[in-house]
């Protein structure tokens, strides 16, 4: 058993059961804990680069990421919609 799930595959089973798609531009970053505290992405600046080239437009990020903003290129950030989440 593990102690974290990452949100987008929560989301993806949330779709699933409900029959409902998910937005085909949207990434989803970030994992939870079972006890439902966020956890921040490692290596934002690579992770966003990755959305990039994914084809991703809008990106839900957790808030306790936003201290790596720093890490990241502007013209990196200026390229998606940022969505802050605080809770899943």
């Amino acid at each position: 058993m593990t102690e974290k799930v990452a949100l987008p595959t929560l989301i993806a089973l949330c779709s699933i059961a409900l029959g409902k798609p998910v937005v085909s531009n949207l990434a989803i970053l970030g994992d939870i804990t079972i006890s439902g505290t966020m956890i921040k992405v490692d290596e934002l600046a690579n992770t966003l680069q990755v959305c990039l080239d994914s084809g991703a437009k809008k990106v839900l990020i957790p808030n306790t990421s936003f201290v790596d903003f720093a890490s990241v290129p502007a013209d990196l950030m200026s390229t998606f919609q940022l969505i802050p989440y605080q809770s899943a």
